[in-house]
């Protein structure tokens, strides 16, 4: 399979949609928290994947300003899970020159996490490999409030509102549009991921739990994004 896939045309930015992980659990008679532990290590393993093979942005879906209407419990262990991987995964980070950036509303946070956050982004600033974005406390209706909100604090111009300027305030302005988004899980939505930057971005949805996603599942992912024809609205001659 791996003979398949064009390195020289791998999509810049993929996005994915993690989704499964409580269900995964419910199959084996586990509580939720069990998946979502079982989650964050094969996010460490795509992460991985996708940094050898060479992309460039990795966009994950790590918890939606939706994601809040969970149980207490939930949503504590999943602040948790959050906490232990970015203390104890910077080494993975620092060994494979990859760059952590936060996709989302670091004021809705808790001071341990924003403080976790701040600490990983200042010590990954000036790797130049696979940049991750980790999408926390984020939505992306979210994303494109708080960046008009921005834009109308700095006291812009109306007539200079633009798509750059609008990219410009959001929360990592040099990330580029995703040309491949992937869900996991079954379901057939976009979830409030990405809505500024999917505007022609390619979608794969997977029936794989998130849980039982490889690096394999990936690369065919790629390969058949490669093979589709991307028009951007135009009509190809």
């Amino acid at each position: 399979m791996n003979s398949d896939l064009d390195k020289t045309r791998l999509p810049v930015h993929i996005g994915i949609i993690m989704d499964g992980n409580g269900r995964w659990a419910k199959q084996r008679n586990k509580p939720r928290s069990f998946g979502h532990a079982e989650g964050i290590e094969v996010t460490k393993k795509i992460v991985k994947s996708a940094s050898d093979l060479g992309i460039k942005f990795l966009t994950l879906y790590v918890f939606s300003t939706e994601n809040w209407k969970r149980t207490t419990e939930e949503v504590s262990f999943l602040m948790t899970l959050i906490h232990n991987h970015l203390k104890q995964e910077l080494e993975f980070y620092r060994q494979n020159r990859i760059r952590i950036k936060l996709l989302g509303d670091i004021t809705g946070l808790s001071k341990t996490i924003q403080q976790d956050i701040l600490d990983s982004e200042k010590m990954t600033d000036s790797f130049e490999g696979l940049t991750v974005c980790l999408a926390i406390n984020y939505g992306g209706k979210d994303a494109i409030l708080r960046s008009v909100k921005k834009i109308i604090e700095n006291k812009e111009e109306a007539s200079s509102v633009s798509d750059e300027l609008i990219s410009k305030y959001m929360d990592i302005p040099e990330l580029p549009d995703a040309d491949l988004i992937i869900r996991t899980g079954g379901e057939k939505r976009l979830s409030n991921f990405l809505m500024w930057q999917s505007a022609y971005s390619e979608f794969i949805f997977s029936d794989t739990l998130w849980p039982d996603y490889t690096k394999e599942e990936l690369i065919q992912n790629i390969i058949d994004f490669q093979n589709r024809t991307r028009r951007f609205g135009a009509v190809l001659k």
